[in-house]
């Protein structure tokens, strides 16, 4: 948005993005699994907020699979901020 405003130009949004947004943390299988349990939720529900299949939790939590990009960076939200933040 502010690049399309014309108020920051490319460079900028780059230097932006890179001061503001840290990487997600990994996250292992068993947190993976612990952070379900704490949000008191089954594998299918804790993949509906998600919106991932509930297979790929099941994997996540067998260590079969590892989650990235969109993915994990909702699971730190959810870890930090509760399944409530994206109701």
């Amino acid at each position: 948005g502010l690049h399309d405003a014309k108020i920051m130009d490319a460079v900028t949004m780059r230097e932006f993005n890179a001061l503001c947004l840290k990487p997600p943390r990994k996250m292992t299988s068993t947190q993976i699994k612990k952070l379900r349990l704490r949000e008191k939720t089954s594998q299918p529900v804790f993949a509906l907020f998600l919106n991932v299949s509930a297979s790929t939790v099941k994997k996540w939590e067998s260590g079969e699979k590892t989650p990235s990009g969109i993915a994990l960076r909702l699971l730190n939200v959810v870890e930090n901020n509760g399944l409530g933040i994206i109701q």
